[in-house]
């Protein structure tokens, strides 16, 4: 393989893995939001039961 081959492979895998660990903090950060609502409507219920 010629050296510009390699940088190039080099690059690419750079960016994957970047975009990859990206992803993966997103998801995180859904599925904080998806629990948060969750709680939030659980209050909501509660406290128009409470009425």
């Amino acid at each position: 393989m010629t050296t510009t081959v390699k940088i190039g492979a080099a690059i690419m895998l750079l960016f994957t893995l970047a975009s990859c660990a990206n992803t993966i903090r997103g998801v995180g950060r859904d599925a904080a939001n998806t629990v948060d609502a969750t709680q939030n409507a659980g209050r909501n219920v509660n406290h128009a039961a409470q009425r």
